[in-house]
C-alpha cells in the first residue's frame, strides 16, 4: 500500500472544488445515518469489510457544519476467520460545503479527529507460545483524524450524502501487523491508513424554516393633499382659510361663506313693520331650526324696497327687523343668540325695483320688503 499517494490524490481532489455563492441558511439540528465500505490498511492484515454510522450535527452558517459521529466496523483477521478483529469509534468532523444557488448537488470538503477503540482477538501460537487457552485479546484506543471530500444532494425531506475519506489511525500495538511479512519485525506499525466509501441521509430535525418576511415598506409622508388640519373638509393644498371654526360654513377655497336663511314669506305690507298672519307659520319653522341647532347664531336684518327717502327706509328696515327679533326672543330663542335687529334699508335687494324699462315693479318691490336671518358661525 502506498499511504502518501493515497494521501496525494484526496488532497488534489479537493484544491479542485471552487467556491460557489451561498444558499438559503438552515440552521435546524440534524440527524446522520451512514453506510459504506471500510477498505482496511493492509499492513493490519485484516479484512475489508461494510461499517454503519450514526451522527447528529448542525450547520454553523451557509458554508459550514459540524457532525459527532459514531461508527463501528468488525473486518475480521486474514489469518484465520474465527478470530474477531473489530473496531469503533467516535469522530467529530468539520465540513466545509460549496454551494451554487440553483444547483441540487454541492461539493464539500470533510476533516475530522477523533478516537478509536480496538479489539484484536489472536492466537497464542501467533506469537511462538503455544497454549490450549483460549484466544487472547488486545484492546486498546488511540486518536484518529479523517480527511476527504464528498456530494450533498436534496432529496426533499432528507438530503444525501456521498463521502470518499482518509482515515489515520495512530494504533501502534497491533498484533496482525507485527505478525505482517511486510511490515519491519521490531516495533510492528505506528499507524494505519483506511480508505472509507460511504452514502449516507441527513434528516433535519423539527419543522421547516419559516421564509423571512419582508418588513412592511415604510408609510409615505402625507402629502397637503391629505391633510385638513382645521377639519373643514378642505385639504391643505386647497383651502386658503386654514384657520376655519367648527360650525362655519365652508366653500370649496376652505373659506368661511356668508349663510343666511331666507325667510320666504315673511314679507310685510307697504310701509308697514307688523307681522302678517301667514309670515308667523314661517318664523315658528325658523324657531324649531334654531332649537334643533342649539349652537347656530344668526344675524335678525330687516329690509324695504326702494320708495321713499333712504333714511326713512333705514328706520323702517330697523323696525322690521325688530319685529322678528322680538318673535324669536318671546318663542323660546335666547337674545345671546341673536346679533341685532340690524336694518339695512333699501341697501341690499334681492329682486328689481323698476323694470327695465324704468317702470314700476310692484313684484320686485314687494320681495325686497322682508326679514333675513344670517348665519354668524
Amino acid at each position: 500500500m502506498n499511504k502518501k499517494l493515497l494521501c496525494a490524490a484526496l488532497l488534489g481532489g479537493l484544491s479542485l472544488v471552487g467556491t460557489a455563492s451561498a444558499q438559503e441558511f438552515d440552521d435546524r439540528w440534524y440527524v446522520t445515518g451512514t453506510v459504506g465500505a471500510n477498505m482496511q490498511d493492509e499492513d493490519r492484515g485484516t479484512e475489508n469489510r461494510p461499517f454503519l454510522a450514526v451522527g447528529v450535527g448542525k450547520y454553523l452558517n451557509p458554508y459550514w457544519s459540524i457532525d459527532g459521529e459514531l461508527n463501528y466496523q468488525n473486518p475480521g483477521t486474514d489469518r484465520n476467520d474465527d478470530l474477531n478483529w473489530s473496531q469503533y469509534g467516535i469522530s467529530f468532523d468539520l465540513r466545509r460545503h460549496f454551494i451554487t444557488e440553483g444547483r441540487n448537488w454541492n461539493p464539500y470538503a470533510v476533516m475530522g479527529l477523533g478516537y478509536q477503540r480496538h479489539e484484536e482477538e489472536y492466537a497464542p501460537e501467533d506469537l511462538g507460545t503455544p497454549s490450549p487457552t483460549a484466544p487472547l485479546e488486545r484492546e486498546g484506543g488511540d486518536v484518529a483524524g479523517k480527511i476527504g471530500f464528498g456530494l450533498q444532494g436534496d432529496a426533499g425531506r432528507v438530503k444525501i450524502r456521498t463521502e470518499l475519506a482518509y482515515r489515520i489511525d495512530a494504533d501502534n500495538d497491533s498484533v496482525g501487523a507485527f505478525l505482517n511479512d511486510d511490515v519491519p519485525q521490531d516495533d510492528g506499525a505506528d499507524w494505519f491508513g483506511d480508505v472509507l466509501a460511504s452514502v449516507g441521509v441527513v434528516v433535519p430535525l423539527g419543522p421547516e424554516p419559516a421564509a423571512p418576511v419582508a418588513p412592511a415598506p415604510a408609510p409615505a409622508a402625507p402629502s397637503c393633499a391629505d391633510l385638513d388640519d382645521d377639519g373643514d373638509g378642505v385639504n391643505n393644498c386647497d383651502d386658503k382659510c386654514p384657520g376655519s371654526q367648527a360650525g362655519q360654513t365652508i366653500g370649496p377655497d376652505g373659506c368661511p361663506v356668508p349663510v343666511s336663511i331666507d325667510l320666504k314669506g315673511v314679507n310685510f305690507d307697504f310701509d308697514k313693520s307688523t307681522l302678517r298672519p301667514d309670515a308667523v307659520a314661517i318664523l315658528s319653522e325658523a324657531v324649531q331650526i334654531l332649537q334643533r341647532y342649539p349652537d347656530l347664531n344668526v344675524e335678525v336684518a330687516g329690509h324695504t324696497d326702494s320708495k321713499g327717502t333712504d333714511a326713512y327706509n333705514q328706520a323702517l328696515s330697523e323696525r322690521r327687523a325688530t319685529a322678528v327679533y322680538d318673535y324669536l326672543t318671546s318663542n323660546g330663542i335666547d337674545a345671546s343668540r341673536l346679533v341685532g335687529p340690524n336694518g339695512y334699508g333699501e341697501s341690499r335687494p334681492i329682486a328689481p325695483n323698476t323694470n327695465p324699462d324704468g317702470s314700476d315693479n310692484p313684484e320686485g318691490r314687494a320681495q325686497n320688503r322682508r326679514t333675513e336671518l344670517n348665519v354668524q358661525n
